[in-house]
């Protein structure tokens, strides 16, 4: 059948599920327009790119990937890292700034597709859990950062992290009560819709609430700065200024970003497969982001990623195919006609809803149960937060690069041995004394060996005397 081959997860499809995948797209959909405008502002792409972005990685993902729930599309995780890149070349929104992004998510999409069709989906795990934990904090920092000056009125700033904080807190004096007004506003109520029912679309109700505010008052006259014209023609297909120069200035930046998009969308896919209780196939999974990075740099939009947080918002809402992400992206292609409408919507909001996103990108809980773990991969993340937040993504990224190699050796050298406990009444165990509720089984002995194989020569351990 088809289905075997294209658009997987619909095989077998029940009338039944129709309602929950209709629910799904409403949800996905109100979180995916605030979202892709707000990263395509931080990816220094024309908004309306953020909607192509979106459109053509759920569609590419819908047809050839097999995780029935994952969203892909423009992701605040990756956008920094290509839009550092891609600015030291051109100047952010320009026609050559706008053409190397798109051959760089062409680019991103063959490497990410390649791993997929040869089955080399073990390059997701190059970098561990803790090192992904520290980048993505470290990213979050750079997203709040940048974003500060937008949401207290004042002119954009460039130069490290430090740098940008410390311009918006000397020019604290100036800020813009109504621009802040609007800012904290809609973060509070992205914030509060989250904590009544994650599928209420806060974000996009505070994004058209402060629109229509910004609209009906005339704030533009009281210094609030707005999105402008947004032109939304139709998109132009294929690359312009396609050069073996180009070519070479950006594939380093597109093997870090392919690198990134491999990790999290391995750990996207894994994750919500086991909390759905489904398979997926990540090398086909590979196959469908790398597709819908291809035909996003096509479009004249920018690269793609599995989105943690839109698969979330579709697994709560009872999404059960990629149905829903078809739906969601169907409108959005509706949207794009009347786009002009958003040159009212002011920066604040978008800043806000960046920064709504960072706060769930940073993982203080996983941090947390890192240090309890083990100190020493506690360290590691620290290294690669503080390298990707104060030196820049791309060497961030270089140095969590750096920091799995060394960990992997060190655990290959030195394999840990931890011993296990049983917590009372379930079928979990952890490592002794990492919970007070674990305790030893009487005359058993499970042991955890932290290496990425078993060693050839590894000496069995005693059973204690009991």
């Amino acid at each position: 059948m088809l289905t075997s081959l294209v658009l997987s997860s619909t095989q077998g499809y029940r009338r039944a599920w129709l309602a929950a995948d209709a629910l799904a797209a409403l949800t996905l959909l109100a979180i995916a327009v605030p979202e892709q405008l707000a990263t395509s502002r931080l990816a220094g792409m024309p908004p309306v790119t953020g909607f192509y972005a979106f459109v053509a990685g759920t569609v590419a993902f819908a047809l050839l990937g097999s995780n029935p729930q994952m969203s892909v599309g423009a992701d605040s995780t990756i956008a920094p890292l290509f839009a550092v890149a891609v600015g030291l070349l051109a100047a952010a929104g320009s026609p050559r700034y706008v053409a190397l992004v798109g051959l760089l998510a062409v680019l991103v999409g063959v490497l990410v597709a390649a791993v997929g069709v040869l089955r080399l989906g073990w390059i997701a795990e190059l970098l561990s859990a803790p090192i992904v934990a520290g980048f993505l904090a470290g990213v979050a920092v750079i997203i709040v950062a940048g974003q500060l000056t937008d949401l207290v009125g004042l002119p954009a700033t460039k130069g490290s992290t430090l740098d940008r904080v410390d311009a918006v807190l000397t020019n604290l004096h100036a800020t813009n009560g109504w621009t802040l007004g609007i800012g904290v506003a809609v973060f509070l109520v992205a914030l509060a819709a989250e904590r009544i029912d994650r599928r209420l679309p806060g974000a996009l109700v505070g994004l058209v609430c402060s629109t229509v505010l910004v609209a009906v008052a005339g704030l533009g006259e009281h210094g609030v700065a707005v999105l402008g014209s947004v032109v939304h023609s139709a998109p132009t297909l294929g690359l312009a200024g396609l050069s073996w120069s180009s070519l070479g200035s950006v594939l380093p930046a597109a093997a870090l970003v392919a690198l990134v998009v491999l990790s999290q969308s391995a750990a996207t896919s894994r994750a919500f497969a086991d909390q759905g209780g489904y398979t997926v196939d990540i090398d086909r999974d590979f196959v469908g982001v790398g597709v819908g990075n291809v035909l996003a740099g096509l479009v004249g939009s920018f690269p793609v990623d599995a989105s943690p947080p839109r698969t979330a918002a579709v697994a709560a809402a009872g999404g059960r195919t990629q149905l829903a992400g078809l739906g969601a992206a169907a409108v959005v292609v509706l949207l794009v006609p009347v786009a002009g409408l958003l040159q009212d919507v002011p920066l604040a909001a978008l800043a806000a809803v960046l920064i709504y996103i960072a706060a769930h990108i940073f993982h203080v809980g996983d941090l947390a149960a890192i240090f309890r773990f083990d100190v020493w991969e506690f360290g590691l993340a620290v290294v690669a937060l503080l390298a990707v937040a104060l030196i820049g993504v791309e060497q961030g990224i270089g140095v969590a690069v750096g920091l799995a190699v060394l960990d992997r050796t060190r655990l290959s050298s030195r394999p840990q041995a931890h011993v296990m406990a049983r917590v009372p009444g379930t079928t979990s165990w952890g490592p002794l004394g990492s919970t007070e509720l674990a305790i030893e089984v009487p005359g058993v002995l499970v042991v955890l060996f932290a290496a990425p194989a078993l060693l050839r020569q590894c000496q069995p351990l005693p059973l204690p005397d009991r």
